[in-house]
């Protein structure tokens, strides 16, 4: 770590940068004074093949001058950019700087449009055509990458569109989920559970609280065991929204469905994380998101 921070990266720069230039203007110099090595007829003095001579002709005027245009452009370019090392130079510009400054006048272009919602709910941007055309392209830009296009999402990433939540699905919630991201951790479990038979019988339990297809003998000696489970999913089952532990009543399946992926589920835990999106977003932005997801979940009131 200590070659960042010191001076080293800093003088290296600039000597690399600054010996670059003296020597293209040594270079220039150096083909401009050069003398025919035989004085009478202008050649070096090398002969190939009996009669063919190398000529000692100068560098042609319009190739000088724009190599000389070069060279002062990197100087004055050099006394206003940063370019020697840590030195800002006079204009003090950063690329940083640039940036901020773009976003900030990209929000001041955008502000006027996000004034109109300030006063809305969640429901009626829900119901605005252009409240769900700014949110549907919000969406498609960043969060369509994992979630689908058609907010369907995939294994590992939550569908939007079937009012399943793990952390809540009022317009608050999913603000707070954009804004803050999320990271659900659910631990290894095999050890609390007892032996891997033990496993089984628990993962035949979970099948067993959705309706789905399970073995009857199993699932009844999985039931005691599952209350290693419980205290994030709730006795019944039902999952924690403060915790963000799913329901396992519903038949709905984040990250596989079946016994095996059950029992993967059990023995190695999982981690899962949704991006903060607040460095990202306006609060307006998010807004505006949040209404346009939340409308997935409830079609009835977003029509």
């Amino acid at each position: 770590m200590s070659d960042f921070t010191s001076n080293f990266w800093s003088v290296y720069v600039t000597a690399v940068t600054v010996i670059g230039i003296v020597a293209c203007l040594f270079l220039l110099w150096f083909s401009g004074k050069a003398k025919a090595m035989t004085a009478n007829d202008n050649t070096t003095g090398h002969v190939w093949d009996g009669d063919l001579r190398e000529m000692n002709n100068p560098l042609p005027r319009w190739w000088v001058g724009l190599f000389v245009i070069t060279i002062v452009f990197a100087g004055v370019y050099l006394a206003f950019y940063p370019g020697l090392g840590n030195s800002a130079g006079k204009l003090g510009w950063t690329s940083t700087g640039q940036l901020q400054a773009e976003i900030a006048k990209g929000e001041a272009d955008i502000a006027p449009i996000y004034a109109r919602f300030d006063s809305m709910t969640p429901e009626d941007m829900a119901k605005d055509p252009q409240a769900h055309a700014i949110g549907e392209r919000l969406f498609m830009n960043n969060c369509s990458q994992c979630h689908g296009s058609d907010a369907h999402g995939s294994k590992g990433f939550p569908n939007l569109t079937d009012a399943d939540w793990l952390h809540g699905g009022t317009p608050d919630k999913i603000i707070e989920t954009l804004n803050q991201g999320r990271i659900g951790q659910m631990p290894p479990m095999a050890a609390a559970v007892g032996t891997a038979d033990d496993v089984k019988n628990v993962a035949n339990y979970v099948l067993s609280l959705s309706g789905s297809p399970n073995d009857s003998v199993r699932a009844a000696l999985g039931k005691p065991k599952f209350a290693a489970c419980a205290a994030c999913h709730g006795a019944d089952g039902k999952g924690n929204q403060a915790l963000g532990a799913p329901n396992l009543t519903d038949d709905i399946w984040l990250h596989g469905y079946g016994e095996n992926a059950i029992i993967n589920m059990v023995n190695n835990g999982k981690v899962n994380q949704m991006p903060a999106q607040a460095q990202k977003l306006s609060p307006a932005q998010i807004k505006v998101l949040a209404s346009y997801v939340w409308g997935f979940s409830n079609t009835g009131a977003a029509k």
